[in-house]
């Protein structure tokens, strides 16, 4: 991957509707070389799909709740059959298995409390839980899709670590040199 994908995938999670020709154009390429490298990036699975982001509090569904969840259980059946529930749980967004305190964290879209209480409902009656613990989110101050690609090597401002930095400049600077001394 070099820096002109990374130009299309700042773009592309930017704005995934951006067409074809605006997009070569963005990246200093012609547009087949262009649909080339997405498709590229589409087959190695670097873009997983394309969505669009709907506004929440147009969909009533405005209300964010971020879900803790411990529990005493830990075989690989119980793991399994919470994960099925809670998986088909429409309202919960966001699912993840932990270290820590906490077992399980979940974050939840609805329209209200009522809405929560049954979506708690849902779970409490998915698997047996230790612990279930609600936070309301008071206000969203920020809200991304887009994922840092600075950590990519070659990137600009990358903070990817290699082996030495940059070795394909320091022999450039050394052929320059003694170039110079040549001369």
């Amino acid at each position: 991957m070099d820096a002109t994908d990374l130009k299309i995938l700042g773009l592309l999670q930017e704005d995934a509707s951006i067409g074809l020709n605006a997009l070569a154009e963005r990246v200093h390429l012609s547009p087949t070389p262009c649909w080339r490298r997405v498709q590229k990036l589409e087959a190695d699975g670097v873009i997983r799909k394309r969505v669009a982001l709907l506004e929440p509090t147009q969909l009533n569904a405005g209300v964010t709740v971020f879900v803790a969840i411990k529990t005493n259980q830990h075989s690989a059946a119980w793991a399994e059959r919470f994960t099925k529930a809670v998986s088909a749980i429409p309202e919960v967004l966001e699912f993840y298995r932990m270290s820590g305190d906490v077992d399980y964290l979940l974050r939840v879209v609805v329209p209200d409390i009522a809405g929560y209480d049954a979506v708690y409902k849902k779970l409490i009656r998915s698997a047996e839980l230790f612990d279930v613990s609600s936070s309301f989110a008071m206000e969203q101050l920020k809200y991304t899709t887009a994922l840092p690609l600075h950590f990519m090597p070659g990137a600009a401002g990358s903070t990817a670590t290699n082996a030495s930095p940059s070795t394909s400049s320091k022999r450039a600077s050394k052929s320059k040199r003694a170039a110079s001394r040549q001369v």
